[in-house]
């Protein structure tokens, strides 16, 4: 017999009506408020919620009960196993004993809780979320009102687990990093951090991709206030917090969500709709009103808990497509066709939600097929996720730099092809973890050459990078070179710094990210043509490409030699007379380049080259890249005072 709440339990149900309603509708972004576990101090005790409709039985087995699973029954409210604990106190860990529906039992993690037993164990802890006083009011306030997509961003990602660590230490605490991180992304001029996925996660190796407590900060680094410490100080310092999120799949873990009540209730029915056959997990499903609501309070306590000012939402591919990895083995949508409607549906109400609720945030999507529309708002069928990663601009060019030099003048499209599709979508060009572990060695090391000849090519890679439309993300230990693959078990090789190549390449990444701040032609107009003009872009004989860069009050001429030939007097296309003013150089020895001397001002000449009717005739060090100023002259001959745009 079920037994339903009564009297006091039942009234304390019946004041969450509204988010209970919401729930079973799946417009919940708020479930977090009545789900879970909280301390109700009218009645002097913990309060339990769970959904799980079709299990015949569930217990609340804890700490306070020394795991006894009949010392504390569950009772239902309108399918909600519900229970107040007298006997339960702040941080207890506890489980639910779950008597399924196909006849099993087991013991689940809360799936809202906020907090979880500390890896290898994994029980829930009952935990407040409040009692944190944040100080960055200011900073939300001005978050408000910036226009992100005319903005400087460029995002330094990191796995908090790895970034440093003090010696033996297993696993690094959250306010520990963020002292360090605050002054050292400040200090290189990055604008946001991104940080690998941070939900409650059971195996290290996964990363945090693989979440088994979608409302759980991991306690590998501390406890949830230590994460709003975190977020707090690097608000202080003017700093964003962009989280990974995974909302595409989660583990067959016994204590997760999987057949949580004995019922595929979170994953699909469907066998060909229910796993992920390459990775083994299992995919959520997005037709179902409970499991959106549930998601959508997922990614909603990030920003209304933890004042965080974006998402990247992981594998967002495998999220679209019904046939994703599967061989030709899947279930059509209603029209035969591919899609997944619902998962399209649940992905619009998402960016709708949270970029609507707080203004000046970020959502970003892993997107990497030639899915429609993807950044642009639903009431025009796009996704509208403000952001998505360039995968073709980054396997392109990392594919163009592995190249032979001397063979580079038959992947030339490699370097110009992003320039067809640039203004498509609102892009983030990344070279993310992804791109330095499982073999495909790191960024250093996947370029050609000797080994200053690694250094200067991905000194040019990076200008070509902070150039190029779009907003950037550099992945940790990219900014200083380093040669291994990034290990989630160690710490990155700070002890390179004290060699110069490797301390100039991190003063290279200080300045290309002091100059993209301070110059808005490199980000004011990242959308349009009229913010890029080619000057040389089919010179494949030497491999040479230069570009215009337009902002609303300057302009910038940006050139790059991709082979370790130097150019000792090659033209520049110019759309007029003017002069430039460099402003960077990729060889300077204060970057570990060669060059110790180089001009500061050219001149145009009139003879028309590409199509335009001036050039300029500069030097190109071998694989350099150069930035400068560009100043039309008036018709007397002097300088323009506003920069030419």
């Amino acid at each position: 017999m079920r037994l339903e709440a009564t009297g006091t339990l039942r009234n304390y149900c019946e004041q969450h009506n509204e988010t209970i309603q919401l729930f079973y509708e799946g417009k919940a972004a708020r479930a977090y408020d009545f789900f879970g576990s909280r301390y109700v101090a009218e009645e002097k005790a913990w309060f339990f919620a769970v959904w799980a409709p079709n299990a015949k039985r569930v217990s609340i087995v804890g700490e306070f009960n020394q795991w006894n699973t009949i010392a504390h029954p569950m009772l239902r409210y309108k399918g909600i196993w519900v229970l107040f604990v007298p006997e339960a106190k702040e941080n207890d860990l506890y489980k639910y004993y779950i008597d399924g529906a196909d006849g099993s039992s087991a013991y689940k993690t809360d799936p809202c809780s906020l907090f979880c037993e500390k890896s290898s164990g994994t029980a829930s802890r009952t935990w407040s979320s409040g009692g944190y006083a944040w100080s960055d009011s200011e900073y939300l306030e001005a978050r408000r009102k910036v226009d992100l997509l005319h903005s400087p961003v460029s995002i330094y990602e990191l796995h908090i687990g790895s970034w440093r660590k003090e010696k033996n230490e297993e696993h690094p605490s959250y306010v520990q990093v963020a002292k360090e991180l605050v002054s050292y992304v400040k200090d290189m001029g990055f604008t946001h951090v991104e940080i690998m996925p941070i939900n409650e996660y059971p195996f290290d190796g996964s990363w945090g991709y693989q979440v088994t407590g979608y409302f759980a900060i991991t306690s590998r680094f501390g406890t949830p206030k230590d994460f709003m410490c975190f977020v707090d100080t690097l608000h202080a310092a003017g700093i964003g917090v962009i989280v990974d999120w995974v909302p595409a799949h989660f583990p067959k873990d016994a204590h997760g969500l999987a057949k949580f009540d004995g019922s595929w209730l979170y994953e699909h029915e469907n066998p060909l709709r229910r796993e992920h056959p390459q990775w083994g997990t299992y995919i959520f499903n997005y037709s179902r009103p409970e499991v959106v609501s549930f998601l959508l309070s997922s990614a909603h306590l990030f920003f209304d808990v933890y004042h965080l000012d974006g998402i990247r939402v992981d594998a967002v591919s495998s999220m679209l497509y019904l046939d994703y990895g599967r061989d030709g083995a899947f279930v059509c949508n209603e029209e035969g066709g591919n899609i997944d409607h619902d998962a399209e549906e649940f992905i619009r109400r998402f960016n709708e939600i949270l970029l609507t609720e707080y203004p000046g945030t970020i959502t970003i999507a892993e997107e990497s097929t030639a899915y429609p529309l993807v950044t642009k708002p639903p009431y025009d069928g796009g996704l509208g996720f403000l952001f998505k990663w360039n995968m073709g601009f980054m396997h392109d060019t990392l594919d163009y730099l592995k190249v032979d030099p001397i063979y580079r003048k038959g992947h030339h499209e490699k370097m110009t092809f992003s320039m067809h599709y640039a203004f498509s979508e609102n892009f983030i060009l990344a070279y993310s973890h992804d791109e330095v572990v499982h073999g495909k060695a790191s960024m250093i090391d996947k370029m050609y050459g000797s080994y200053d000849e690694k250094f200067a090519s991905l000194r040019t890679l990076y200008a070509y990078l902070f150039a190029h439309p779009g907003k950037k993300l550099l992945f940790m230990g990219d900014e200083f070179a380093q040669f291994v693959e990034w290990n989630y078990k160690k710490e990155l090789e700070w002890f390179l710094l004290h060699y110069d190549s490797h301390a100039g390449m991190q003063v290279f990444l200080r300045e290309l990210n002091k100059i993209y701040r301070e110059h808005g032609a490199l980000y004011e107009k990242d959308n349009g043509w009229d913010g890029f003009e080619w000057l040389n872009v089919d010179d494949r004989a030497h491999s040479v490409f230069a570009f215009r860069r337009i902002g609303k009050t300057e302009s910038i001429v940006c050139v790059f030699n991709f082979t370790p030939v130097e150019r000792n007097a090659y033209f520049v296309a110019l759309p007029g007379e003017g002069r430039l003013t460099r402003i960077l150089n990729s060889d300077q020895t204060a970057y570990g380049g060669k060059t110790k001397v180089f001009p500061r001002v050219l001149v145009s000449e009139k003879m028309e080259l590409n199509g335009f009717s001036h050039r300029v005739r500069m030097k190109l060090p071998p694989l350099s890249a150069q930035y400068w100023l560009y100043f039309a002259t008036e018709k007397d001959g002097t300088a323009e005072e506003k920069r030419n745009v």
